[in-house]
């Protein structure tokens, strides 16, 4: 028995969607700790490509079972078309798929109210999906969990009492009887989609642990956009850090084992917010073409920078990362010399740690040190020998200026395209291994 933590190292992006999906090749259960229907996993299965939202990627593998916890903020209207996008595509979640009856309910005027920030100047480049405004909710006790919203009568008082709370900024764009109207406009059809996936999943979780079976839990976003860690206020509105997986799954701490942390052989964030290892715009442009870096929710352009180890020392340390994942190392092939940023530089002062200040989050230089590019098509490698000699070298020096062992190097989307250069690592084994 495992239970694995796989959390983002940067700014989300990271491949976290096609690692999960290898993992889960040999897990019993693939959970979602947070986040909503704003994140995006692609994950490349033969000649198929997969976009998913709320859904675990462990839901592409016949044998595993996949749960949406009580940390994730849930859309049923997004919940079920991407439930039904899966099974017209030979994908079935019956009984396979289970979401938390305390998991929080995205409304329409959540996304209204999401909206309303966005334009009026208070925006920090959120998806508009209202993932916010329902967390807001969810700490302001006035939230709708699942369990509240498959009773109707309970529902309807909710929502009739919620939206006289938020009545002053809603009504500066539609009027309250239209926006409840929209609400109960296809709930009974909501609800009883929803229904049948409707469990105790911290049960099912804990269950599953007793039995001895490798549970999977995995993050949405990154953990610089970590709602107490991360770049704020220019974050997410929960912890996708390794600590927020018991919270939001639902397990005890001391079951966690082992956090393998993702991260890019370079950097990208999408969105507003600093950003220290952000390249010039020719560079970037270019990296951004070839790595095809367009936000899969939005297809928002990612802004792109080099490996920044003063961020990944940051996130290593908040989520006790025990080992990384490094994707997307193929991009860089023929882009020349590799720049990496091993420090920072602000108003005359080397930092080496992630900083608080805002001001110095804006305002720090990246201190750079430029590594041997190299070349070649990295695609057909699957052993790290096949690697050019510089690509090897470029993951041995990032583990040792790190701390941190790479036992898994991805040169592309598809499953085959994983390097595993050590299956023997603590729990990590149990997923690994042929």
């Amino acid at each position: 028995m495992s239970i694995l933590v796989v959390v983002g190292a940067q700014w989300g992006d990271e491949g976290k969607g096609k690692i999960v999906h290898f993992l889960a090749r040999k897990a019993e259960y693939v959970a979602r700790y947070q986040g909503g229907n704003n994140a995006g996993h692609t994950v490349v299965v033969g000649k198929k490509r997969y976009a998913l939202h709320l859904i675990p990627s462990g839901i592409l593998m016949k044998q595993t079972k996949n749960i949406i916890g009580s940390g994730v903020v849930i859309s049923p209207r997004a919940f079920r078309e991407e439930v039904l996008g899966l099974e017209k595509r030979g994908i079935s979640s019956r009984k396979r798929l289970f979401v938390s009856f305390g998991a929080h309910v995205i409304l329409p005027y959540h996304i209204l109210l999401d909206g309303l920030r966005e334009e009026s100047g208070r925006g920090i480049g959120t998806t508009k999906r209202g993932i916010g405004p329902c967390y807001e909710d969810k700490v302001a006790r006035i939230g709708i969990r699942v369990c509240d919203y498959l009773e109707p009568e309970t529902f309807k008082k909710l929502v009739v009492q919620n939206l006289k709370i938020r009545s002053a900024e809603l009504a500066r764009l539609r009027p309250l009887a239209s926006i409840e109207k929209e609400v109960f406009a296809d709930y009974d059809l909501l609800r009883r989609f929803i229904a049948p996936y409707a469990q105790d999943t911290s049960l099912l979780l804990s269950e599953a642990i007793e039995r001895g079976e490798n549970v999977l839990l995995e993050s949405a976003q990154g953990a610089m956009l970590d709602l107490d860690f991360g770049t704020y206020p220019f974050v997410t509105s929960s912890s996708p850090i390794a600590g927020g997986a018991a919270t939001g799954s639902g397990i005890a701490p001391a079951s966690v084992e082992f956090v393998l942390g993702v991260t890019k052989a370079y950097t990208t964030r999408v969105g507003l917010g600093p950003f220290p290892s952000e390249m010039e715009v020719k560079r970037g442009d270019y990296l951004r073409e070839k790595g095809h870096e367009y936000g899969t929710t939005t297809g928002r352009p990612r802004r792109i920078g080099g490996l920044d180890l003063v961020q990944l020392r940051h996130a290593i340390r908040v989520s006790g990362i025990n080992a990384l994942a490094v994707t997307k190392l193929d991009t860089l092939s023929g882009t020349g010399p590799i720049e990496v940023c091993r420090a920072y530089r602000w108003k005359g002062k080397t930092l080496t740690h992630f900083p608080w200040s805002r001001k110095a989050q804006g305002e720090a230089k990246p201190i750079l040190i430029r590594l041997p590019g190299f070349n070649g098509n990295l695609a057909s490698a699957r052993l790290f020998s096949d690697l050019p000699k510089a690509a090897q070298d470029y993951i041995l020096w990032i583990e040792k200026n790190l701390g941190i062992p790479i036992p898994i190097v991805s040169v592309g989307p598809d499953l085959k395209q994983t390097i595993v250069r050590d299956a023997s690592l603590s729990s990590l084994a149990d997923f690994v291994k042929p």
